[in-house]
């Protein structure tokens, strides 16, 4: 099926793109690497008059880490944050989520902002971002403004993006002492498929393996990708053991509101957070065990 016509925009800049958006507001679409949008056109699911095409902004497709803080530019694509050796080492669920998200050519083409700004509750990256407390920078005409990943999902394909606005970058804090952090997948046809339930946990531990802070999100069995508050305070202050895991885990499927659909029934939806939450906990439990 072809493309409806459109109007091809071409900013030289990240903020001339928020005033072409402010402009033709529900008429314009932005377009980075385009794997969603295309075929959202293709489908006739949004038919857009205006195209503005940021891909070729120069310096948007930076990837910064100092010892603060990862930070993302709004072109940094997939596979670049996927093989970023940094990003490997310190935010390894990220890295991990990125080297899995559709194929190959789609993570050559697409962007981790685009795959956020897209807003399905399965995104993989969505539950890495949540853990790793990831914050977004919006621009628009005006100027630029900064919220918690977890503010910025409305509902599945909606946002917090008003009219004009565009994210410019994911900041994520450097997690200092004993952490370790995993990202768990399950779908129809394995690595290439859209996730039917995706699982993130980041911990920090002391000497005595007491974790002293707790991060768990779950997605594709909610509206948006989530935090999931009441495991996080149930381990936050134990030590990890099978009891504990098993008790998370099982606080993690009933926070868990999944439906039926394609990929899967909700049933089964639900029990499977209860698995890979314990998988993942299991994993980063072996991972500060090591440290």
């Amino acid at each position: 099926m072809a493309l409806p016509r459109f109007s091809y925009l071409v900013p030289k800049n990240l903020k001339e793109a928020c005033l072409m958006l402010a402009e033709h507001k529900d008429k314009s679409r932005i377009l980075a690497g385009g794997t969603d949008l295309l075929i959202k056109m293709k489908n006739r699911i949004v038919q857009p008059e205006y195209i503005i095409g940021i891909s070729n902004i120069p310096d948007t497709d930076y990837i910064r880490v100092d010892r603060e803080q990862l930070v993302i530019g709004a072109n940094a694509r997939l596979s670049a944050v996927a093989e970023h050796p940094r990003i490997q080492r310190y935010f390894p669920a990220l890295a991990y989520a990125a080297s899995v998200t559709a194929t190959v050519q789609i993570r050559n083409m697409g962007t981790v902002v685009g795959n956020i700004c897209n807003a399905s509750p399965a995104a993989d990256t969505a539950t890495p971002l949540l853990v790793y407390d990831a914050r977004v920078v919006i621009m628009h005409p005006e100027g630029e403004r900064n919220l918690p990943l977890d503010e910025f999902f409305k509902g599945p394909g909606l946002t917090v993006l008003k009219s004009g606005e565009i994210v410019k970058e994911l900041i994520l804090p450097l997690t200092a002492g004993r952490s370790s952090s995993n990202y768990q997948k399950l779908s129809a046809r394995g690595k290439v498929d859209i996730a039917a339930i995706g699982v993130s946990v980041c911990l920090l531990a002391d000497e005595n393996e007491i974790v002293t802070q707790a991060r768990i999100a779950i997605g594709a069995v909610a509206p948006v990708p989530k935090r999931i508050g009441r495991v996080e305070k149930y381990l936050e202050g134990k030590g990890l053991t099978q009891a504990s895991v098993k008790q998370a885990a099982q606080i993690s499927m009933e926070e868990s509101a999944p439906i039926t659909d394609i990929r899967a029934t909700a049933l089964y939806r639900k029990k499977m957070v209860e698995v890979l939450t314990m998988r993942a906990l299991s994993s980063s439990m072996e991972q500060i065990r090591t440290k």
